[in-house]
């Protein structure tokens, strides 16, 4: 089983056929982004079957190295022959946006960001000639990069060159539940409940995760985390690879603080003691820069409210901090096996809580809503999982979720509506969410 069938992606699929379709009279500037692993290459590749397109990966080499692979590939894809050896990349986008003129094509540039590292002067001389060439090229250009700040730098902010440039923007997202459900059942058709609240927990719908899974054979709850934790695991050393290049220096104090947040600690004053140093602006910079934390405001409270949990968005990530990079010394003792009895043992509280997350997720896919969150009161006595509403027909959906049903009061979550007065508006209705309504 070398290669994964081609999951989900429809709407992807149909925005990047249209945009191709409209390069053909006027040149289109694409532009994705998504965190490593989440699929993108796979993605272009698809959109590109059968079309004439060159696709280049710029790695972090000298940019006259990079060129001179570029032109070999130039030539294989495009069959065009460039005479001479090409030592700047402003040279070779000329001549690809001189030969767009004549015939189009999809031009694919991977990990795009890197170019800062190559020569971060590309990017401006990307811009020069585009606004030099457009006008007469049938050029579908499609850049992505997955470095979310420095993609976000380079797009986003009115000082950088390629500023206003885009036709479109597709921020690629995790599988969705029902994806990562139909998945699972394609390699594992009996599946149980708790596998596939495992997978979620384990890959959070991310492409690489997924396959690495399916490819290893393991697609029952135990195999998994047996796989996650062999001594041979891409997992282990997988947070790290992934962080390490978007924070830089600082990665140390970011890292303590995501370690922080995936073990329970949500509040900036929890953190900050900890931390013993104010951590504001590393929250910030989590949250908006990077986009790896979100910032959640109980139900019903004020925008500006500071009633704020914080948690870490990607789960595979929150899985990581919570038990790979907390257990780092059993990993260079080689007591894998130790690693794994410690994630079982916190196994059913952690999942848990996911397993809430799973069934907001659901239900923002399935229900006609406008709204969703969890709430809690100042006080810590009245606390509800999941709040869903629907702004337009004055619905909502409140439910308890539990690991087991039986632990579910539908009463003493009835009891807790009456208490908060935001709910009267609504026509309420009551649910209870375990692993068997998966």
């Amino acid at each position: 089983m070398n290669t994964l069938k081609f999951y989900d992606r429809q709407k992807e699929l149909e925005m990047l056929s249209q945009t191709r379709k409209q390069s053909k009279k006027n040149a289109c500037f694409t532009v994705i982004v998504g965190r490593r692993r989440i699929g993108k290459t796979s993605l272009l590749l698809e959109s590109v079957k059968g079309q004439k397109s060159l696709y280049l990966f710029v790695s972090r080499k000298t940019e006259p190295l990079l060129c001179a692979q570029f032109q070999k590939e130039v030539e294989t894809s495009l069959g065009l022959k460039i005479f001479g050896s090409m030592t700047s990349f402003r040279d070779l986008f000329e001549q690809l946006l001189i030969y767009a003129s004549k015939e189009h094509y999809t031009l694919i540039i991977d990990e795009f960001q890197e170019f800062d590292f190559v020569n971060p002067s590309i990017f401006s001389e990307i811009q020069d000639l585009w606004d030099k060439y457009k006008g007469q090229a049938k050029i579908n250009f499609i850049v992505c990069g997955s470095i979310y700040s420095l993609m976000m730098k380079v797009f986003e902010n009115k000082k950088e060159p390629l500023f206003g440039r885009l036709t479109s923007k597709i921020i690629l997202k995790p599988f969705s539940v029902s994806v990562m459900k139909e998945i699972l059942s394609d390699y594992n058709p009996s599946f149980t409940p708790e596998d596939l609240l495992c997978f979620y927990i384990l890959t959070g719908g991310v492409a690489k995760y997924i396959f690495l899974l399916v490819e290893a054979g393991a697609v029952t709850k135990d195999k998994m985390l047996q796989a996650v934790t062999s001594p041979d695991s891409p997992f282990l050393g997988e947070g790290k690879d992934l962080l390490v290049s978007e924070f830089g220096r600082e990665y140390g104090t970011y890292f303590s603080i995501m370690q922080l947040i995936a073990s329970g600690k949500n509040t900036q004053s929890e953190i900050d003691s900890i931390i013993g140093k104010n951590t504001g602006a590393y929250l910030a910079n989590l949250e908006q820069e990077y986009s790896l934390i979100t910032k959640n405001r109980s139900m019903f409270a004020k925008p500006g409210s500071r009633k704020i949990r914080w948690s870490v968005h990607d789960n595979y990530l929150r899985f990581w901090f919570r038990f790979i990079f907390s257990n780092q010394q059993l990993i260079e003792l080689n007591k894998h096996d130790l690693l794994l009895e410690y994630i079982q043992n916190q196994y059913d509280s952690y999942s848990g809580l996911l397993l809430e997350k799973y069934f907001r997720e659901k239900t923002a896919e399935l229900e006609r809503i406008t709204d969703i969150g969890s709430y809690w009161d100042n006080k810590g006595e009245t606390e509800i999982d999941l709040i869903a509403l629907n702004r337009l027909d004055h619905s909502a959906i409140v439910a308890e979720i539990k690991r087991n049903p039986e632990k579910i009061n539908l009463s003493l979550l009835d009891e807790k509506v009456q208490r908060i007065p935001d709910l009267k508006k609504y026509a309420v209705e009551l649910k209870s969410f375990s692993l068997q309504d998966m």
